[in-house]
């Protein structure tokens, strides 16, 4: 083992984050940038998770801007693991890496789609915008055609509808081959959840199936427990009518 890996997993080990992202970016600025993705491939995935999830578009390390598809991808899916995970943080971090090039983010998200745990991973990416993604799957267009202040019961039907769109398109094959871009790249290149789910549709269409397989399994689940919760509010209601009927009885 290199000597700085085992001193970076020392210091990540204290809580010294920055302290070993600075001990691996001095072997960039001494050996070069080979040299430093080559250390990164000794270092443990979870510490290099603990270096990205310091560093985001907002803190730029030279280990975000070094790290491999393939280091990147092992590392990421550990996340739910090892992080206290909010979509916004796992954002973030993942926007960092991902679309600090244009010319890379296909890479690196092909590199997530093809190991264990990564549609779950870029699952809970998108979990802010289900909706949308939901919708763009279905149409190519990320406007969900309905009212954002509906009811429960409105959204729930929406929502259905949506999962039967999917279901007959994965089934029939044609959910992504037959169609064709309504937007281009450019128009959503936000370098965000937009620009992602455009790249995973278009490009990497086996891999956003997988997505939005996991997608829809959490949204149906979801629909099961609003189902079972509208039951046991009714029959909490009809309970109570009952005690107060034999209340009023005594």
């Amino acid at each position: 083992m290199h000597p700085v890996v085992l001193k970076s997993s020392q210091l990540i080990l204290a809580g010294d984050i920055v302290g070993a992202e600075n001990a691996l970016a001095t072997i960039a600025d001494e050996h070069g940038d080979h040299a430093l993705v080559s250390i990164l491939d000794e270092l443990q995935p979870k510490d290099l998770l603990a270096v990205m999830r310091e560093f985001d578009s907002s803190k730029e390390s030279v280990v975000n801007m070094l790290v491999t598809p393939e280091q990147f991808a092992r590392s990421i899916v550990l996340e739910k693991k090892y992080g206290d995970r909010t979509s916004e943080r796992l954002r973030a971090m993942m926007n960092a890496v991902i679309h600090r090039d244009y010319n890379s983010a296909h890479e690196y998200l092909e590199a997530i789609t093809d190991i264990e745990g990564g549609s779950e991973t870029l699952a809970d990416y998108f979990a802010d915008h289900y909706d949308e993604v939901f919708c763009f799957a279905t149409s190519g267009s990320f406007l969900p055609q309905i009212d954002p202040d509906s009811d429960v019961k409105t959204h729930t039907t929406w929502l259905m509808e949506k999962i039967e769109e999917i279901d007959h398109g994965l089934a029939f094959g044609n959910f992504i081959e037959d169609s064709r871009p309504l937007l281009s790249r450019s128009e959503i290149a936000d370098g965000d959840w937009m620009e992602t789910a455009w790249i995973l549709r278009y490009e990497l269409t086996d891999g956003f199936e997988e997505v939005m397989i996991t997608l829809r399994d959490r949204a149906q689940k979801n629909l099961e427990l609003v189902e079972l919760s509208s039951i046991s509010a009714l029959l909490g209601s009809t309970d109570a009518a009952g005690d107060e009927e034999e209340e009023s009885a005594i």
